[in-house]
Order: structure tokens, then sequence, then C-alpha cells
């Protein structure tokens, strides 16, 4: 699982298993991870909440002090370097984990058995192996896990699954969504801050953790989803949003087979090891094929269909519509739906807090985080590979077909 020797037997540091506790009153958030996603929308929202949802952040980590630091000026936490001491404070009962993909499966792991409630950014994890493992663990332990993926606090997916369930569109057989972006010069780069010391103010073996050693490389920090070892590239950083939503509103699971294109077309001076377009297609047992659309260097939107064999559903800006096919027009009838909700880190917050208190239902809990997971490693595997992949039931894994 984990891997380089479970980060060098360093879990025998992590706290035993304990059991998730009914919450009552305050709930206390310690935030591991305090980049840009970390403070910019997680400590800053649960701030703006502190009052109305009874909350408090008690506790603050980051690899780099000066982040750690910063964070516990803005909240009152007490920093920590090392998560797994975060993990052993008592006055936390719930961890919110911002930090770069390949943590996230050994950070949840280590707090479900703390017995902390999770919200885990996307993706769940960085591979299937991990995220059955995590799967695992939150049944284990009962805590609450919610996946970050906040466009699933939008109603329209769950809605629209009503729909497809009740026949309204007929057999669907194609789903289409897309994620994409421009830039110039190059893609997805931040600058290197000159504070930072590796062994005076920043532990690059805990950012490294279960990932391949290699010697400090600061651009490697700062821009770690450029890299392989500690991320997924556009199907983690952006396609696991847009699945998520077709999965919830197909009712699918793990893909029977998978297949991606794509390469660094634009940026071919770019150090980044990840590429600057993909595009994955993904049929599901019985179907429909799932495509997924990205590019790095031109973001001209794609509609977001579910097309079935008697009307389409088109996801909106402010909810869907369902249209039919014309030679089917006279036995389905046009619908439009309003969202309630929307794509808000905010509202998913809320969300775990009140499945917590026993209040709701998680909007992307565990399982549905594994699916998103594992419907991005097809593509990741075949690009990687330049394979076409399918799912080995058996043995739970992505293997060439």
């Amino acid at each position: 699982m984990i891997t380089r020797r479970t980060f060098a037997q360093g879990l025998a540091f992590a706290p035993a298993i304990a059991s998730a506790q009914p919450a009552s009153g305050k709930l206390r958030v310690g935030v591991i991870g305090c980049g840009g996603r970390g403070v910019g929308a997680h400590i800053n929202t649960l701030l703006k909440m502190k009052e109305a949802d009874n909350v408090d952040i008690t506790a603050v980590c980051d690899v780099f002090d000066k982040r750690a630091q910063n964070a516990a000026k803005l909240t009152g936490g007490k920093p920590y370097q090392d998560y797994r001491e975060l993990l052993a404070n008592k006055d936390v009962d719930v961890v919110v984990i911002a930090t770069p993909d390949h943590w996230h499966a050994q950070m949840a792991i280590d707090a479900a058995s703390a017995g902390k409630h999770i919200y885990c950014e996307k993706p769940m994890t960085h591979t299937v192996e991990e995220a059955k493992a995590v799967v695992a663990k939150i049944r284990e332990t009962g805590v609450k896990m919610q996946v970050g993926v906040q466009g699933m606090s939008d109603d329209s997916y769950e809605t629209a699954y009503k729909h497809v369930q009740a026949g309204d569109l007929g057999k669907v057989v194609i789903a289409q969504i897309d994620y994409s972006r421009n830039y110039k010069g190059d893609y997805w780069l931040k600058p290197v801050d000159p504070d930072l010391k590796p062994g005076v103010n920043f532990n690059w073996d805990l950012f490294v953790g279960p990932a391949a050693k290699r010697p400090f490389d600061a651009e490697r920090y700062f821009n770690w989803i450029r890299y392989w070892d500690y991320s997924g590239g556009i199907p983690a950083g952006l396609f696991v949003h847009r699945v998520t939503r077709l999965i919830k509103a197909l009712g699918l699971t793990i893909p029977e087979y998978g297949s991606a294109h794509g390469g660094t077309f634009q940026f071919t001076e770019s150090a980044a090891e990840i590429p600057d377009t993909i595009n994955i297609m993904l049929d599901y047992p019985g179907g429909p094929t799932v495509m997924l659309i990205s590019s790095l260097a031109n973001n001209t939107p794609v509609a977001h269909h579910l097309r079935g064999h008697k009307a389409t559903l088109e996801f909106t800006p402010t909810g869907f519509t369902i249209k039919p096919q014309s030679i089917y027009a006279n036995e389905v009838k046009e619908f439009v739906h309003k969202k309630t909700g929307g794509e808000d880190t905010e509202l998913h917050l809320r969300n775990l807090l009140n499945a917590i208190r026993g209040k709701e239902a998680l909007k992307c809990d565990e399982k549905l985080g594994y699916y998103g997971v594992a419907a991005c490693q097809f593509g990741i595997l075949s690009l990687q590979q330049r394979k076409y992949m399918k799912w080995d039931t058996a043995n739970e894994r992505i293997i060439p077909a």
C-alpha cells in the first residue's frame, strides 16, 4: 500500500485506533496543509463559519514552518510540522487534509485510526490500491469522511439520477464532460518562496513521505502538481471534479475498460512531467461510454451531456435541462431543473459538520471518492503505459487489456 516501508515505519508514531464519538457542541478542526487551498479555501471559510456552525480551528500543520506559523496567526490554532503530532491532539475532532495527493491516503488512514472525522481534498487518494485501503479503514472506524469534490453540494446530480432511474432519458449510451484551462508561457507553475530553507524551516522528508525518495528540489515542493510522484495531473486535479458528477448522476461504479490519449503538445519546453492535454474514454459495464475532455492550452467549453436514446440531459450553470430526441418528442416532455446548492467549499464543509452531528448524509463519501479515483486512474495508467486498460474484477485492480 503506502510503500517506502510505510513511510520508514514512521507510523509507529501514529495514534492507536480510537472509535469516533458522537458530536456534541463545538467541533474542533485541525488543518493539515496550509498552502493556497488549505488557507484560501478551508481556513478562511472555516473562520467565516465559526459562529454560525459552532466550529473552531484548534490546530494547523505544514512541513514549511512559515506556512504553519502564518496559519496559526490567522486561526489561533497550535502549529505543527508533523501531522502525526496534530492527530495526537485531543482538542481536534475533525481534520482537513489539504496536502499533495500522494499523502492523502496515509493521512486519512491515520486520522481515522485516531478517531478523527475527515475532510480530504480531491482526489481521495493517489492510487486505486490506496482508495481501497481508505474505504476499509473508514468502515472499520466509523468516522465520517467527506471527499473534497465540492460540486456534489449542487443537487443537480442527485436529481439527475432520479430522472435517469425513472427512464426519462431512455438508455444512456454516452456521457461527456470537460474541464479545461489555458496558460501563457507555462502551466500550473508557481514561484518558489526564497524563505524556504531545508533543514531549518522546512522538512523535505516529511514532504516526500511515501513517494519515491529524491534529493531536495524546491520546484517539486511548490509545483508538486506537475510531477507524477505527487499528482495525477489533469485527471486528479480537474477530471475528478467532473467525472464524480457523472458517476453520481448515472449511478456508476468502476469502469470495465478505459483508454487515454494526449501528451504535451503546446508547452513542449515545460519541465512538467504531466501532459498539457489528455482525453479519457471509459466504458462502464452495459454502458455508457464516458468521455472526459481537457487541455491546459485551450479552454473553449464542451457541453456536459447525458445522451440517452430517448432524450439528452444537459447540465447548465443553473441546473439542467432534458430535451427529447425528435423521434421521441411525443413521449418525452422537456424539463428544466433549477439547482439548489452549488460547487461551494462552505456548503461542502457544512455538510460534513452536519453529517457528524447526525443531521444529514454526506454528499461525497469515501465510496464515491473511490469510484472517482478509479475512473481517473484508468486514464493515468493508460497514458503512462500507452495501453488500453481493463478492470481485473477478481483482484480489484486496473491492468492492461
